[in-house]
């Protein structure tokens, strides 16, 4: 008897987001999490407090699956939505293993690490998404032409729905 063929993978979006947000970030990350999740695809975030917390919130109380790419090596240090943790111990380095696990990225707002991942998803050729915080300077024209030309993706949102539909439009049309 042969094993019947798996189902597909669902899909894994990154959703990079700052530790120390504004109650803006929270709110339009949260919407992040339960949009991702109402389309059935697995939330990878850093795992930990601010808006990666509120997007993980919002995708579990959409009954999704939340992956925490931690900094450290202790399991506990996950917020209380993510499913997954997985410890790595390589602190901020953790952002390529983010990157290189989301399948495309939605960055919130306009930290520092929030633009590490950016760059890191870009540099993997993942289709990457702003919303606030790094879109006026990353999505201007000049910005844009750069990135295009080196072919990548990035892609400038105005809604948290938005944001969602162009990630998912990206890896549907790549």
């Amino acid at each position: 008897m042969s094993d019947p063929t798996p189902a597909p993978r669902p899909l894994r979006i990154a959703v990079c987001a700052p530790g120390d947000a504004t109650d803006v970030e929270l709110a339009d990350a949260e919407a992040i999490g339960r949009g991702l999740a109402e389309r059935g695809c697995v939330l990878v975030s850093g795992g930990l407090g601010g808006a990666m917390a509120a997007a993980c919130r919002g995708a579990k109380e959409a009954g999704g699956v939340t992956i925490g790419i931690l900094p450290g090596y202790d399991d506990k240090a996950a917020n209380p939505w993510v499913d997954h943790p997985l410890c790595t111990g390589l602190g901020q380095a953790r952002n390529a293993v983010l990157a290189a696990t989301g399948q495309a990225l939605i960055a919130v707002g306009g930290g520092v690490g929030t633009l590490s991942e950016v760059a890191l998803g870009l540099r993997l050729g993942r289709p990457v998404v702003l919303l606030g915080g790094w879109a006026p300077v990353l999505a201007s024209a000049e910005a844009h032409a750069l990135t295009e030309r080196q072919g990548h993706r990035l892609l400038a949102a105005a809604t948290p729905a938005e944001a969602v539909e162009l990630a998912l439009a990206a890896l549907a049309g790549h």
